[in-house]
């Protein structure tokens, strides 16, 4: 294989400018012998020059539960919650401690984020999670996010890393989730078990034939490619290429964002906007209601700008901030629909003015617009 080769459909991780990067327990552990320190090392060092070079890279990390495992002199995974939480709690410090360690050597401050399935769900929650991260990468800090297995029980934990990789990358708008893994990449058969499987280079992330190729999961964590697929599905839901790669091979993350073919590209069928765009439109349960005037209906319709609290006339709904609006004119006409940035209460008090009167009128200003462009589809 030729260094540095750059192949089609590839492109987006050329250009990616935000990352989500998802490290395994298998990798993270050595195979379950401690955590293995000079490889997180190496990993730290890559993104490392990932963030020198402009991307944004926010890590995922698993290995908490196995780290803690070691800690306790555990040898096989345990299956009752209480146990796994005992072990995360144990591990947890230790993974932190690396990190932090190995990121100073380049100057870079990390942040430890630990989620929950219920931080997600909620659309509070959901949302104030969204602007710490936001936040910490415009800060050029580098969050180490992991769940937060010292307190989740089986009913509200998402089930693998890999999907919290993606909901990240969905909640961030990231432009590709990474998965480094044990593996090379997905095969069209288990490689373990039979010699003739072949790598899958690239394939739409919602390609049904990827399920029946997929395998279980290790001994060590949760997921296995199986997960992995789904990630990707989930990612793809705002446009972002999933990669799924062996971590061990030799400065795997530069190769990859080189568009170098490695491991296995899944890719979305629309573009990121295109792909959330349609998300919004899909959407059917609405919250609310606003009515706007003929001038910023004219705005919306014409140059897709985001919607500002000066061009709305009323609301009605019992929406909060993060819920879906519809927006309408003042024959009642769907104009748009979109993600608002205030809720019924607030939006109230706002209406009609200009967004630097904002502060002065709630005591705080959460954004300029009443629904920003992003998060808004015209109909």
């Amino acid at each position: 294989m030729e260094s540095n080769e750059q192949v089609a459909g590839r492109e987006a991780l050329i250009g990616a400018r935000r990352v989500v990067v998802k490290i395994g327990s298998a990798l993270l552990t050595n195979d379950g012998r401690g955590l293995d320190e000079a490889a997180i090392g190496g990993w730290v060092d890559q993104i490392a020059a990932l963030h020198k070079s402009g991307v944004e890279v926010v890590l995922v990390s698993s290995g908490a539960v196995a780290a803690g495992m070691v800690r306790l002199g555990w040898q096989v995974r345990p299956s009752a919650v209480h146990e796994l939480q005992a072990a995360a709690a144990v591990g947890q410090n230790g993974l932190t401690e690396c990190y932090e360690g190995h990121f100073a050597r380049h100057g870079l401050l990390t942040a430890q984020v630990l989620l929950t399935h219920d931080d997600l769900s909620n659309r509070k929650r959901y949302l104030n999670a969204r602007s710490a991260l936001r936040t910490l990468v415009g800060l050029r800090v580098v969050p180490v996010i992991n769940e937060n297995d010292t307190v989740v029980t089986d009913e509200i934990r998402f089930g693998d890393n890999d999907t919290l990789g993606a909901l990240v990358a969905n909640l961030l708008e990231a432009d590709a989730l990474v998965i480094l893994t044990d593996q090379e990449g997905l095969f069209d058969a288990d490689p373990r078990g039979n010699p003739e499987a072949r790598l899958i280079g690239e394939g739409r992330a919602d390609d049904p034939a990827l399920a029946a190729v997929a395998g279980g999961s290790g001994a060590l964590g949760r997921g296995g490619m199986a997960t992995k697929i789904r990630a990707a599905r989930l990612a793809a839901r705002s446009g972002a290429v999933t990669a799924i790669a062996g971590g061990r091979q030799a400065e795997v993350l530069a190769r990859l964002m080189a568009g170098e073919r490695l491991g296995t590209l899944l890719y979305p069928d629309q573009a990121p906007i295109a792909a959330r765009k349609r998300w919004l439109a899909g959407q059917l349960q609405v919250r609310g209601t606003l009515t706007l005037d003929a001038g910023a209906v004219k705005v919306l319709r014409g140059s897709g700008s985001s919607l500002l609290p000066v061009g709305v006339k009323a609301a009605s709904g019992a929406f909060r901030r993060g819920d879906m609006v519809l927006c309408v004119d003042e024959a009642g006409e769907r104009v748009a629909k979109g993600l608002v940035n205030y809720g019924i209460d607030d939006a109230l008090r706002i209406l009609g003015q200009p967004s630097h009167q904002i502060e002065a009128l709630l005591g705080y200003m959460e954004a300029p617009e009443l629904i920003h462009r992003d998060n808004l589809v015209v109909l």
